[in-house]
């Protein structure tokens, strides 16, 4: 990597950070109710600004010493993409958006999970729906609990809800 700045990185980087800076000050212009004692609605453009941000300071960084587009021209000259792989990532999103009105958020983002999973490389279905369901359903319980964001109550969850003598959202 040579130590002279790649101008075209550079460019995307301060583009990248000029965004993020955006966001926290679109973020930090969010009206609050002094009576909200939950997570406030400012808490998730903070995070995603935030990152942003930072992310544009190491893009900013790595065009400085020399750029990174280089590198990613190597790799997309490395072979045409995986069609399988696409194919099973692009199954995934279908199958949640197909699965989440009849089953729910958890089954439908676990079908997602092993789906994905699968265009990743991983050989085993089973393994991947085990791990994918108990995970998807921490996630949907902590929108619930923690957010009181209801993103769909479905079958599974709905059992579980009764199981803690609580009425499905």
């Amino acid at each position: 990597m040579s130590l002279r700045p790649s101008w075209p990185d550079l460019s995307a980087g301060l583009f990248v950070l000029l965004l993020g800076l955006l966001g926290l000050w679109q973020a930090a212009a969010i009206p609050t109710s002094p009576i909200y004692a939950q997570v406030g609605p400012k808490l998730v453009p903070y995070l995603v600004a935030g990152g942003l941000s930072l992310l544009g300071l190491l893009l900013v960084g790595a065009a400085l010493r020399g750029g990174w587009s280089a590198t990613l021209a190597e790799v997309v000259e490395a072979g045409p993409p995986n069609r399988r792989a696409l194919a099973l990532v692009g199954a995934g999103l279908v199958a949640n958006l197909l699965l989440i009105g009849p089953l729910g958020f958890s089954l439908a983002a676990a079908a997602q999970f092993a789906l994905v999973a699968a265009g990743f490389g991983s050989r085993h279905a089973a393994r991947d729906l085990l791990l994918g369901v108990p995970l998807c359903l921490a996630v949907w319980f902590l929108f619930v609990e923690a957010l009181g964001v209801n993103i769909g109550a479905g079958v599974l969850e709905g059992l579980v809800l009764q199981l803690l003598g609580r009425e499905p959202v």
